[in-house]
């Protein structure tokens, strides 16, 4: 089984500290750029909401990044949220040749 052994970097986490900081765009010009309502862009910033495939498009596109770079941290936090709240993961499965 692999461990993860710390929790990874949310998108809404890229999203401020490596986008919108330095950049010094707010969370609501961000949200008037892709049409979005402001609470949108503020509860992924805030880890409140997951980076949807829309999302990641636009955002790829926005950023010059791709989406599958957004996708691809929300999938890892989603991943490990599920590790650390699974408590009886299923044994693997032994194939025997026949």
């Amino acid at each position: 089984m692999i461990t993860i052994k710390r929790q990874p970097t949310t998108p809404g986490e890229i999203l401020q500290e490596e986008f919108l900081s330095p950049l010094k765009i707010s969370q609501k010009q961000l949200a008037d750029h892709l049409g979005y309502d402001v609470k949108v862009i503020n509860q992924i910033v805030n880890n409140r909401s997951s980076v949807t495939v829309e999302m990641a498009v636009r955002l790829g596109k926005s950023f010059r990044t791709s989406a599958q770079f957004w996708l691809n941290a929300q999938q890892a936090v989603d991943i490990y949220r599920v590790m650390e709240n699974i408590k009886d993961f299923p044994q693997p499965i032994i194939i025997q040749a026949s």
